[in-house]
């Protein structure tokens, strides 16, 4: 935590140059970090609503539910994908004996919080603009983001660490987002789905399930993180859990960086 303290600027100027350069060289720059995300979503409503005929959640329009449930997976994908990828990444840092290589995982869960915020706005907006805005328990989806943030670092250090020595990891984990954004569910109504009990429990020991749940409470039914108290611990557990875990692979792996880079 003191190393934490002691980098917090340094980490905050890594984040913001992380996110300039990352499109840099195009020509519309960070735009395109906006428009992909929109492009997804209105691709999913026309795909789901017009193709589908998917109709209204709860008495919100389909558009709306599905943006409550596909921006926080858009943070959470992008960062740990971009997480795992941090210390090949920055490789000529981690080669530094004086660099504290472990902000590297926050500077890049950092970066991808420029975007999340530009959509945290949007969503409220859209819900504003229909007449739907939740009111004062919109302050929840600070709690539901912060909680992403940790998680997020959690499955960073274990797969960024991972991925030094197996390079395939970047991929692997590609491949699980693209299968986890269908078994969150964000896509489908989970509740209305005729599933068995057994297999609907099994998709609430997804942890983004908690994320994605509550956003959709926050913005939609209006119900309060500690109504639901039970999928609430499990969370926190499983999230210290995968902290523990990641942080020991990765103070086993760590002295061993610079000879693999």
């Amino acid at each position: 935590m003191e190393t934490l303290k002691k980098n917090k600027k340094l980490m905050l100027y890594l984040a913001k140059n992380d996110f300039r350069t990352k499109y840099a060289g195009s020509y519309f720059g960070i735009f395109w970090a906006f428009v992909q995300p929109l492009i997804t979503i209105l691709l999913y409503w026309f795909v789901f609503q017009l193709g589908f005929r998917s109709t209204d959640v709860e008495n919100v329009p389909f558009v709306l539910w599905l943006m409550a449930g596909l921006i926080p997976w858009f943070y959470f994908s992008e960062s740990v994908i971009n997480g795992t990828n941090c210390f090949l990444e920055y490789n000529y840092l981690v080669k530094k004996v004086m660099f504290e290589i472990k902000i590297l995982p926050i500077v890049k869960i950092l970066s991808s919080l420029f975007v999340h915020g530009f959509f945290i706005i949007l969503l409220l907006v859209c819900y504003a603009a229909m007449g739907i805005f939740p009111g004062v328990i919109a302050v929840q989806l600070l709690y539901y983001s912060a909680a992403m943030i940790l998680l997020s670092l959690a499955f960073s250090y274990l797969t960024s660490a991972i991925a030094v020595f197996f390079r395939d990891t970047t991929q692997i984990v590609g491949i699980i987002m693209q299968i986890g954004v269908w078994m969150t569910p964000i896509m489908w109504q989970f509740e209305t789905m005729p599933l068995p009990r057994w297999l609907k429990q099994m998709f609430k020991l997804n942890p983004m399930f908690y994320i994605v749940q509550g956003y959709r409470d926050t913005m939609i039914q209006k119900v309060w993180f500690f109504e639901r108290w039970k999928i609430t611990i499990y969370f926190w557990v499983f999230t210290v859990i995968l902290f523990l875990i990641s942080r020991k692979v990765y103070q086993k792996l760590k002295p061993h960086f610079a000879d693999v880079l």
